[in-house]
C-alpha cells in the first residue's frame, strides 16, 4: 500500500467516524426529547382501597357498582350483588394501565376519538371512583380503540379486515388537552348492568320428588322416589298411564346447577305472566323444599321467583345396631353435616328477594304437559277401518287338484 492509498483510507476512516457520531447525537436527541410520560401509569395516584363506587356512563346509559354492608352490589339492579372477583381484577387492572403514547389533541378533534363527554355522538365512555362517602377520587374518559392492522396480507383478500383492538385513547384530566393511549382496549367496561351481576344462583341436590302445577291442571304432574337410586314412579297415575322412563332423565336431577341471564326490575308480576305462573316444587332427601313460580316465556328467557325452606332435625336417630363407641364420632358428623345444610338455606334463601330472568334450556326440561312424560299410546284402528280392511282382502284361488280339474 503507497502513501496515497493510505492517505485515502485514513480519510475513508474518519469521515465514516464523524457520521456515525453525528448520526449517535441524533437519536440521542430523539430519545431526550421523546414524550416523557410514555411508560407511566395513567392513574398513578389511584387509590384502589378507598374505592367505594364505580360509575360507568355512556350517553343515556349508566351502570352503578356500590358497596354496601360491605358488598359489591349492582345499584341498577335493586342493589343484587355483584360479582367481586370481576370487581377486584378490573381495579387491579386499572391501576397498573401504563401509557404507550400521548400527544396533544384540540377540542375540534375530539370527537373523531370519541372523546366528548356527554350523551351527543361519539360521546366518551365516563368512569369516575368514589370513596364511600361518593366523593371523587379519580375520573377517566375513554375513547375510540386503537386498532392494529395486520402486517401480513389475508389469503383471502381485502374482505372487511380492520384490524383488532390493541388499545384505546383516554383522557385522565378533563380539563387537559393531552390525550393519552394505553394497550388495553378495555372491551368489557359496558354501562351494562347484567355483565356484573354475580350469576351464582341456588343448587337442588338429592332430589325426592318434582311436582310440576300448570295453570292447565290436566297437564300437571308429581314424580318421587324412595331412594336417591330409586326408580321414579307417577303420583296418582291413570290405569292406562305408563310412565316412560327414557323421557323422565331429563328431570330426574332438575337444577343441579342453574344460573340466570338477568334480574328484572321493572315488570309487574301480571306482566310477566306471574300471576297465573306455573309453580315447580321440589322436595329433597335433606328436607329441603324449592318453590319455583314460572311466568311467561319472552326472549327465550323465563321470569322466575324462587322460595327455598327446609325442615332440618336437630338431633340425630340413633341406628338400630349402633355401638355404643360410635356415638359420638357419628354425632359429631351429623352437627357438621347439620351446620353445612343450615348455611346452605341461608345463603339461597338469600336469593328471594328479586325477580329472575332464566334462560329456556335450564327451565324447558322440567315444564314438560303430563302426557310428555308418558308411553306414547298405540291408537286402536276404527271399526270401519277393519271392516275396510278384511273386505279388501283378495278371494283365494281354488287349489290345484281339485275335483273340477278331474
Amino acid at each position: 500500500m503507497n502513501r496515497n492509498q493510505f492517505s485515502l483510507l485514513l480519510f475513508l476512516v474518519v469521515v465514516l467516524g464523524i457520521a456515525g457520531l453525528v448520526v449517535y447525537n441524533k437519536q440521542n436527541d430523539v430519545a431526550k426529547s421523546g414524550d416523557p410520560d410514555i411508560g407511566k401509569k395513567l392513574l398513578p395516584n389511584l387509590a384502589v382501597n378507598d374505592i367505594a363506587h364505580i360509575s360507568v356512563t355512556q350517553g343515556t346509559n349508566q351502570l352503578n357498582l356500590a358497596k354496601k354492608d360491605g358488598t359489591w352490589r349492582v345499584r341498577e339492579r335493586n342493589d343484587y350483588p355483584a360479582n367481586y372477583s370481576e370487581i377486584s381484577d378490573f381495579l387491579i387492572k386499572v391501576a397498573d394501565l401504563k401509557v404507550v403514547q400521548s400527544e396533544r389533541v384540540g377540542p375540534s378533534q375530539l370527537s373523531r376519538l370519541e372523546l366528548v363527554p356527554g350523551q351527543g355522538t361519539n360521546a366518551a365512555l365516563e368512569l369516575a371512583f368514589k370513596d364511600q362517602n361518593d366523593k371523587p377520587l379519580q375520573s377517566l374518559l375513554l375513547g375510540k380503540k386503537h386498532v392494529q392492522k395486520s402486517k401480513t396480507p389475508s389469503p383471502y383478500g381485502d374482505m372487511g379486515d380492520n384490524g383488532w383492538p390493541d388499545g384505546r385513547y383516554v383522557k385522565a384530566v378533563a380539563n387537559s388537552d393531552t390525550v393519552a393511549v394505553i394497550s388495553d382496549p378495555l372491551s368489557n367496561v359496558e354501562p351494562k348492568p347484567d355483565q356484573w351481576l354475580n350469576k351464582d344462583f341456588f343448587k337442588v341436590e338429592k332430589v325426592q320428588s318434582v311436582a310440576v302445577a300448570f295453570p292447565e291442571a290436566t297437564n300437571s304432574w308429581k314424580l318421587g322416589r324412595e331412594s336417591e337410586t330409586g326408580e321414579w314412579k307417577l303420583a296418582d297415575a291413570k290405569p292406562d298411564e305408563k310412565l316412560d322412563s327414557s323421557k323422565t332423565a331429563s328431570v330426574s336431577n332438575p337444577l343441579s346447577s342453574p344460573s340466570f341471564t338477568d334480574i328484572d326490575t321493572t315488570s309487574k308480576p301480571e306482566q310477566l305472566g306471574l300471576d297465573k305462573a306455573t309453580v315447580v316444587t321440589l322436595d329433597t332427601f335433606d328436607h329441603f323444599t324449592y318453590t319455583l313460580k314460572v311466568g311467561q316465556k319472552t326472549n327465550d328467557n323465563y321470569p322466575l321467583l324462587l322460595t327455598v325452606a327446609a325442615q332440618l332435625p336437630k338431633e340425630r336417630s340413633a341406628g338400630k345396631d349402633e355401638k355404643a363407641e360410635d356415638k359420638d364420632k357419628l354425632d359429631k358428623q351429623f352437627k357438621e353435616q347439620q351446620k353445612k345444610l343450615e348455611d346452605k338455606l341461608a345463603q339461597e334463601q338469600a336469593f328471594q328477594n328479586w325477580t329472575y330472568l332464566v334462560s329456556s334450556w335450564t327451565l324447558d326440561p322440567l315444564l314438560k304437559n303430563r302426557v310428555q312424560l308418558l308411553v306414547e299410546k298405540k291408537e286402536e284402528p276404527k271399526k270401519d277401518e277393519k271392516s275396510a280392511a278384511s273386505t279388501s282382502e283378495p278371494a283365494k284361488l281354488p287349489e290345484t287338484g281339485s275335483s273340477e280339474a278331474k
